[in-house]
Formats: structure tokens, sequence, C-alpha cells
């Protein structure tokens, strides 16, 4: 029986089986590709890369659809599923990435007077790129309590994608923390690299979906005045 002549539940499982195999192949290539002693700076950073190409594939789908002019429906179970192990690898990338500079969580979001040893908001690099890793780990959790039929019944489709929506906002909190600790890491090739390999051609592809998709609106409301 294959992937598309079996049930929906089978389906289900059969993609979560080879996301799980992805995501294992993903995070033990990439933690032994990372040159460091430390072992949650690699697993932070194996746990990074990972869940940032699971996000890219999320995004691509639709816009992919738009370029091919195909049926672009509110959610499909492989969109939603992606979407699902993009938010585990990515939670897992906060709770181990809050491991591996300060030793203790507060220090990456607030500032300790040495004399005082009172607390001010952090208002450097590294509190700015925290700050927004914090708010898309915020995000990730809604986007994951979301990623359900039930919750796509009670909400309706309309509202369920307004919610779904908050992904782009992901995407861009992501690209801003990335890029910050480049800095704030001074990180040298291929990091960098790497980075922008997997984010522009996203943002591209995103935005031909979006003029192609106006275009193809604009023309369509010609043809009905």
């Amino acid at each position: 029986m294959t992937a598309t002549t079996a049930s929906r539940p089978s389906r289900r499982f059969y993609h979560h089986g080879l996301l799980a195999l992805l995501s294992g192949l993903l995070l033990s290539s990439l933690y032994l590709a990372v040159n460091s002693p430390d072992v949650n700076y690699k697993w932070g950073m194996s746990t990074a890369y990972a869940s940032l190409l699971l996000l890219n594939m999320t995004l691509l789908t639709g816009p992919l659809n738009v370029l091919r002019k195909q049926r672009n429906p509110v959610s499909t179970d492989l969109r939603r599923d992606i979407g699902i192990w993009s938010g585990i690898v990515g939670l897992a990338h906060v709770a181990i990435g809050w491991q591996v500079h300060m030793g203790n969580m507060l220090l990456y979001f607030f500032e300790e007077d040495k004399l005082t040893k009172e607390l001010s908001l952090r208002a450097d690099l590294s509190g700015f790129a925290n700050y927004m890793g914090l708010a898309g780990g915020i995000i990730l959790i809604l986007l994951l309590a979301l990623s359900n039929d039930l919750s796509l019944r009670r909400l309706k489709a309309p509202r369920w994608k307004y919610w779904q929506r908050w992904n782009y906002l992901l995407y861009v909190l992501v690209i801003v923390h990335g890029v910050s600790y480049q800095v704030i890491e001074s990180r040298q090739l291929p990091y960098p690299l790497l980075l922008a390999a997997l984010i522009l051609p996203v943002l591209v592809i995103q935005f031909r979906g979006f003029f192609h998709y106006r275009k193809n609106r604009l023309e369509g409301e010609k043809k009905v005045a």
C-alpha cells in the first residue's frame, strides 16, 4: 500500500515516519559537521539549521502551488506534519540554546549588576537576538497548538488561516535571530553562507508567488468587471 492509496491515518503515520527519519538524519549530520568541543553548542547549531530547513519546506508549499497553477488548499496533512516537526525541532533548539552561553537562563534576557546583583533588561545585541528567539518560540507553541483537525473545525478556515499566517512573522524573527548570532559569535564560513543559502531561495519564491497571485487576482477582477 502506497502513501497515495493509503487511508488518511496511514498516510499521516507514513509522513511522520519519514519526517522523523529526515529530522534524525539532519540533526546527526549537522551535529557531526559542527566543529566544537561543546556538546550543547553542537546540538544547538544542529537543531537551529534543521528546524529552519523544515520551516522552509512549509513556507515553500503555498507559493510553489501558485506558481505551478495548482490548487492551494487552506491546509494539507503533509504541510501540517512538516510544520509539526519543524516546531518540535525548533522548540528543542530554544531549550538547548538556553544552556549554551550564560549558565543562567535569566542572563539571556537580563543583565546582572556585579555590585548590587540587580537585574535589568539587556539592551545589547545578545539581548535583542534572545528576545527575537523567545518571541519565535512562543509563536511556535501557538502554531503547534493549532496543528490539528479540532482547531481547524472550531476556528473555521478563515480564522484558522489567520493564525497560521503568524508563520511568516515567525520566519522574520528566525532570520533576525539567526543573523544576529552570526554577528554575536563572529561566525566564520561556512555558517553565514549556509544561512543565506537556506533563507534567500525561500524569500525569492515567496515574493514570486505573492506577485503571481496578485497578478492573477487582478486579471480575474478585470474579467468580472
